[in-house]
């Protein structure tokens, strides 16, 4: 490959957008990380970001107005929650998206936050769920009740048999089809800022911030069980596993373009074993592929398959910026089905 691609400094440069990818015609096969982006649009989304919906069927400003639309809208239809509105969401739960409905804000346009819809209560699980196929969230920011790791705490809750007497949040919960969470700003979940359970197949998240979703023992970005997605060009930092499946079988995940900044209190890429389930199997999810992304959390691992997956995982192209490949990418609890292809493992982006 003939082109430089350039160390690019301050994070702004760094996610990047359509005017300043590195190499927008770069092959997959001549690059390594994330940061060339071919997506087209910034890694965390925002600015630059080009699916914006400005608009919908149903404008709400206020918690009444946001319930009735939900409840009003068919497939189709979209509820948007206009720019400037701030929700305050503190003791509802299980709030319905019926499918194929949009639940949208303005994120990135003409610079807008997005709406911000928020819990302080520590039991939201999940503040919003899904009622059929084909939902979308887009262009919110969406703010649990505990960006907080806890840590001491729930030690010494687990010590006690006690972890869960803390009650857990979800931002999105899914059980159907074809969800689609982009260009979103997703904190403060417990949990998870999106589940996807059972059902949940062919989703899709991509060009979302996930941060502060970091519970010592659990705290995800992104958690799957019986489920699969397509997770990409996320901007990721402050969670305990950026992305965790449960590893029982059907669950399975492709992440590419992703990139993970540097604070984390635990690995950044996760799939749960058998031994983690105490199933008596050493099954770790279906197939895992994970490939150009960027890991600048160096002081953990970035990827830990903690048992064996009953078809594929597949590791390459990715810039771990680990001193050695054992320090990156680990498998606990068995052996075997891991394709470990190239990948860089330097401190610095290595100039081409």
């Amino acid at each position: 490959m003939s082109k430089t691609i350039v160390i690019i400094v301050g994070l702004a440069l760094l996610i990047g957008g359509p005017d300043t990818q590195a190499d927008k015609k770069a092959s997959p096969e001549t690059f390594f990380g994330a940061e060339p982006n071919p997506t087209g649009d910034p890694i965390g989304g925002g600015k630059g970001y080009r699916r914006l919906v400005t608009g919908g069927d149903f404008t709400v400003r206020t918690l009444d107005e946001l319930l009735a639309g939900l409840k009003k809208a068919t497939s189709g239809q979209t509820v948007y929650v206009a720019d400037t509105t701030e929700i305050d969401m503190s003791g509802q739960e299980n709030v319905v998206i019926g499918g194929g409905v949009t639940l949208a804000g303005g994120r990135g346009h003409k610079g807008s936050r997005g709406a911000l819809l928020f819990s302080t209560t520590l039991k939201t699980f999940p503040l919003f769920r899904t009622a059929g196929d084909s939902v979308r969230v887009t262009g919110l920011r969406l703010r649990g009740p505990d960006p907080d790791r806890r840590t001491e705490q729930m030690r010494k809750l687990h010590r006690q048999g006690k972890y869960y007497s803390i009650p857990n949040s979800d931002g999105i919960q899914c059980t159907h089809k074809a969800l689609e969470v982009d260009n979103c700003e997703l904190s403060g979940w417990s949990h998870a800022a999106v589940f996807l359970r059972k059902g949940a197949t062919k989703a899709h998240v991509h060009h979302n911030h996930m941060h502060h979703n970091q519970r010592s023992g659990l705290g995800y970005g992104v958690c799957l069980d019986q489920s699969d997605a397509l997770i990409e060009a996320n901007l990721f930092d402050y969670c305990r596993h950026h992305i965790a499946g449960t590893g029982r079988p059907r669950t399975s995940y492709e992440a590419r373009y992703n990139l993970v900044l540097a604070h984390a209190n635990g690995h950044s890429f996760d799939m749960h074993g058998g031994a983690d389930r105490k199933d008596g199997t050493d099954v770790a999810g279906d197939w895992i592929r994970i490939h150009h992304n960027t890991f600048k959390a160096a002081g953990v691992a970035a990827v830990v398959i903690r048992g064996k997956p009953r078809r594929t995982c597949d590791i390459h192209h990715n810039w771990f910026l680990h001193a050695a490949p054992a320090r990156a990418v680990r498998q606990t609890n068995a052996k075997g089905n891991m394709n470990i292809g190239k990948n860089e493992y330097t401190a610095r982006r290595i100039e081409r």
